[in-house]
């Protein structure tokens, strides 16, 4: 009986001392799990703050597309209400012109008949120009009223010779030589009846190169210098209409 006494005490222990192993062991496991859940919510906590920093991203992205969308758009109508507004202006210019010419015409009809052979000789090269133009042929109507500005220094036709090349010009797309044209008339001739068209022609220049502040500027001296005339009414329509 006294062998046995020790043998249970030492199983007793072995086993406290197992429980106390497995203890320690399933203590040590829960922190390890602890340890990975906290790293696994520190991952979730990370990738969340990510999904949320893409989606504002995202967010700002579709805000500035709407932005620029609606800039383009504006863009865009003001682009096409600048040819609306050209082609307004040239097809009314053109109107006016055809009246010009007609006027001219018969005017040099007159002289013509008046002066004799040396009149109709004189003005021989000006409706050739004119003839050019009205045949849409715009760089030979230019070289013919050239010619003819530079042959007949003293010619009754001078005011209208230079607003017909300050056209040409236009239409040639060289807005420097038109404006020189147009400028020539205004200032050497401003009581013509062709100068308010030319200073109308000065506004299409302008407005060919997409200055539109010095347009609108012109525009404004055509009705203030020439308040009564069909182009200070062409002006006005437009001005009202910006």
């Amino acid at each position: 009986m006294k062998r046995l006494l020790p043998l249970a005490a030492f199983a007793a222990l072995f086993l406290a001392g197992s429980a106390q192993a497995a203890l320690f062991g399933d203590s040590e496991t829960r922190q390890q799990v602890n340890d990975l859940k906290q790293e696994m919510q520190g991952r979730l906590e990370t990738v969340t703050n990510g999904q949320f920093e893409l989606a504002n991203q995202l967010e700002q992205m579709r805000t500035e597309n709407a932005r620029l969308r609606g800039q383009l758009e504006v863009l865009l109508n003001e682009i096409e209400s600048l040819k609306n507004r050209q082609r307004d202006f040239y097809v009314d210019l053109d109107n006016r012109v055809r009246q010009i010419e007609t006027n001219i015409q018969n005017a040099a009809s007159a002289q013509a008949n008046a002066a004799g052979n040396t009149g109709s000789t004189s003005s021989g090269g000006y409706e050739a120009a004119l003839g050019l133009l009205r045949e849409g042929r715009a760089a030979e109507a230019l070289a013919g009223f050239d010619t003819y500005i530079s042959s007949h220094p003293d010619s009754d036709n001078l005011p209208e010779a230079h607003f017909w090349a300050g056209t040409a010009a236009l239409q040639t797309k060289n807005v420097a030589a038109a404006n020189k044209y147009f400028n020539t008339v205004l200032g050497r001739w401003p009581k013509s009846a062709v100068a308010p068209d030319a200073m109308l022609g000065l506004a299409n220049g302008q407005l060919a190169i997409n200055d539109r502040r010095s347009a609108q500027k012109t525009l404004q001296s055509l009705i203030d210098r020439y308040p009564s005339s069909n182009a200070a009414k062409t002006a006005k329509q437009h001005l009202s209409a910006r």
